[in-house]
């Protein structure tokens, strides 16, 4: 079934799969989530001028607007991969609100991260390159080496298959010493497979509606 729109705490849109019975967000706001779990707990934890990043499940590409406005602001020479299997329908893109809601030049960079072609790196602005990517993450293989993991898929109780040690795995090979991987789930079996692949994991606090989220650090 086609998502639907919904209107989240902060007045921020998500959007909710009525056959997974599952929202993109969480509907106590889908800003204020992003922006605690993957830039402020992920990205901003960096020191360096440079970033690689990996997003697993970039849906209504949110995270990767909050990235390039974070990489405007601090000068940040940021390199975005993001893999996704169904992509949302332009139409549904266009009613999301997040431009409106992030300041100076969020609509052009929201607008222009969708416009974006898939399968090749694209400049979006001076400081952010995206590369959209088709793929089912549970049978492709995954490229590249990154500082950042940011892992946004559907919860583990409505897609197991996506937080697999199979896909973990996949997660490790790519990572390198030091490389931050950020989660909203704080699930056990995560947590120990993440130790299991060599991840320092600490769990920070939430964002609202959550107690708690996942930070593993490679070691």
């Amino acid at each position: 079934m086609k998502p639907e729109l919904k209107l989240t705490d902060d007045g921020s849109h998500t959007l909710y799969v009525p056959s997974l019975d599952e929202h993109y967000h969480s509907h106590f706001g889908a800003i204020t989530e992003s922006k605690h779990i993957f830039i402020n707990a992920g990205l901003a934890g960096l020191q360096n001028k440079e970033a690689s990043i990996l997003e697993v499940g970039f849906g209504t590409g949110l995270n990767a607007l909050l990235a390039a406005l974070y990489a405007e602001e601090k000068k940040i020479r940021v390199r975005y991969t993001a893999l996704e299997k169904y992509p949302v329908e332009p139409q549904l893109l266009s009613e999301l609100n997040y431009g409106s809601l992030t300041g100076n030049r969020g609509d052009e960079i929201f607008s222009a991260i969708h416009a974006a072609s898939w399968e090749m790196p694209v400049q979006i602005t001076e400081w952010f390159i995206i590369e959209k990517i088709l793929c089912d993450v549970t049978v492709s293989e995954i490229e590249g080496q990154y500082d950042v993991i940011f892992f946004d898929a559907f919860g583990p109780d409505r897609q197991p298959e996506m937080w697999s040690m199979n896909v973990l795995e996949k997660i490790a090979a790519v990572s390198h010493k030091g490389t931050v991987f950020v989660t909203y789930s704080a699930k056990g079996e995560l947590k120990r497979n993440l130790r299991t692949l060599g991840f320092h994991v600490t769990l920070l606090p939430g964002p609202p509606g959550k107690r708690v989220m996942t930070r593993a650090v490679k070691k």
